[in-house]
C-alpha cells in the first residue's frame, strides 16, 4: 500500500485503545482516531504505512521499534507523519490496556482516563534517525547470519526445491500456463491495478499469498488459490472457492489448520521452513508454471529484514531457483504510465475524419443528408447575421 511521504499536522494524542500482538492482525479493526497497542520489535514499512493509512491518532509499542539489527523503515515514516510513537513500554502493557480502554499519551507517559499505567520512550524524528545510524553499522551481522541460514535452508529443502517432493496435488492445472502471485507488500495495490490489461488479456493462474487473496478480491478478481499459514487473509476470501494450500512447517505445526477445519474449508498441506511467499513460488514453478509474476514480493535483503523473520533468508534460494521464470512486477506502476500525445490525437482525428468522408461520398443518403445539414446550418448564420 503506497501512502504518502511527507509531514502532516500532529494528530490527536488520545483515542479508545486497539490492542494486538500482531498488527496485521490490528490493522483489520483499528479505527480512525484510535490507539494502536503493538508489541511490534523492529516495526517495519508494511505495517506502518497501514497504521498511516487507518489514521490512528497514536501508537504505543510495547517492544522496541527499533532494535538495532537493521535500520526499519516503519518508526520513521510514523513519525514523519505525524503520529505519536511511544515504544519500548514493556509487555507488561498487553495485559494493562484492554480493547476500547481511553488512552492518552502525555509525552512518554501512557494514562488510561487520568491513571498512569506505563512509561515508555517518546520517538521523534531526529531520535529514530539517530538509532537508524546505530542500526546501520550492524548490517554486516545481519548479512552474515542471512548467509548462514540460506545454507541451512538449502540443507533442509534440498529434495523439494530440486526434486519437487512433497508438493500436493492440485485441481488447478498450472502447467505450461502464467501464474500471478499476489504478496501484500509494497506498493502492490499500484502494481496489480497496473497489471490489470495483462489479467484480462492472458488469463493467469492467481495465487494469492494470505491477504493477497483479499487484494485479488478488491480488485475484482476471484483467486484460484490461496496459499499460506491462513492468519491474516479474511473468511470471505477463504470462502470465495479458492482451492487452498495450507503452509506447515517441517515439524508438521500449521497455524492455519484449527482455522480451516472450525470452517469446513477442504485444504491441501504443503511443508516448507521458508515463507508462504516461497511455499507459492515453489509450488508454481513444481507445477510446471511457463511464467510466474510475483506482485509485492520481497526483491532485496532491507526487504527480507523488514519482514521480520529468520526464514525469509530461504526466500533469496528459491528465487534463485524459480528465476529463469519469474518477473517481479514491484515498481510496474511507476515503470509506465501510458499517456496521449498531441500528435497522436491529431493523427487520430485526421483518420476519423478522413474515414467519415469517405463513408459519405459512397452513399447517397449520406451525401443528400449532409447537403441537406449543410443548408439547414447556412439558413441559421444567415438569420442570425441578417
Amino acid at each position: 500500500m503506497a501512502v504518502r511521504v511527507g509531514r502532516r499536522r500532529t494528530r490527536t494524542q488520545a483515542g479508545r485503545a486497539r490492542v494486538d500482538r500482531r498488527t496485521k492482525n490490528l490493522l483489520r479493526r483499528v479505527q480512525q482516531g484510535e490507539v494502536a497497542v503493538i508489541d511490534h520489535e523492529d516495526l517495519d514499512r508494511v505495517s506502518a504505512e497501514g497504521l498511516v493509512e487507518k489514521e490512528v491518532s497514536a501508537v504505543v509499542n510495547a517492544a522496541r521499534s527499533i532494535s538495532g539489527r537493521y535500520p526499519n523503515l516503519g518508526p520513521l515514516i510514523l513519525v514523519e507523519h505525524g503520529i505519536p510513537l511511544v515504544d519500548g513500554v514493556g509487555r507488561l502493557l498487553m495485559q494493562k490496556v484492554r480493547e476500547g480502554d481511553p488512552v492518552r499519551l502525555d509525552g512518554d507517559r501512557i494514562y488510561i482516563r487520568d491513571g498512569l499505567v506505563a512509561v515508555g520512550i517518546r520517538q521523534t524524528t531526529e531520535s529514530v534517525i539517530a538509532e537508524m545510524d546505530v542500526a546501520r553499522q550492524r548490517l554486516a551481522e545481519q548479512f552474515e547470519s542471512f548467509a548462514e541460514n540460506t545454507l541451512e535452508f538449502m540443507a533442509r529443502e534440498r529434495d523439494l526445491l530440486f526434486g519437487g517432493l512433497g508438493l500436493p496435488d492440485l485441481e488447478h492445472d498450472v502447467s505450461g500456463k502464467h501464474v500471478l502471485v499476489v504478496v501484500r507488500g509494497y506498493n502492490f495495490k499500484e502494481d496489480l491495478a497496473a497489471l490489470r490489461p495483462y489479467i484480462q488479456e492472458v488469463h493467469p493462474v492467481l495465487i494469492g499469498v494470505d491477504g493477497g487473496a483479499d487484494a485479488l478480491l478488491e480488485e475484482g478478481y476471484k483467486p484460484h488459490l490461496i496459499v499460506g499459514d491462513m492468519d491474516s487473509v479474511t473468511e470471505r476470501a477463504l470462502q470465495s472457492g479458492a482451492e487452498i494450500v495450507l503452509h506447515a512447517y517441517p515439524n508438521g505445526y500449521a497455524p492455519g489448520k484449527e482455522r480451516l477445519t472450525a470452517l469446513r474449508l477442504p485444504y491441501k498441506v504443503m511443508k516448507v521452513s521458508g515463507t508462504s511467499e516461497d511455499a507459492a513460488f515453489i509450488l508454481a514453478h513444481g507445477k510446471g508454471a511457463d511464467l510466474i509474476v510475483a506482485v509485492g514480493s520481497h526483491g532485496n535483503l532491507r526487504e527480507f529484514l523488514d519482514k521480520g523473520r529468520q526464514g525469509m533468508a530461504s526466500t533469496f534460494l528459491v528465487r534463485l531457483r524459480v528465476g529463469e521464470i519469474l518477473v517481479d512486477a514491484k515498481g510496474v506502476s511507476r515503470l509506465y504510465r501510458g499517456r496521449i500525445r498531441g500528435r497522436d490525437a491529431i493523427l487520430l482525428l485526421v483518420a476519423a475524419l478522413v474515414a467519415i468522408a469517405v463513408i459519405v461520398a459512397v452513399s447517397p443518403p449520406l451525401r443528400l443528408y449532409v447537403k441537406l445539414l449543410y443548408e439547414s446550418l447556412r439558413n441559421f448564420v444567415f438569420r442570425i447575421t441578417h
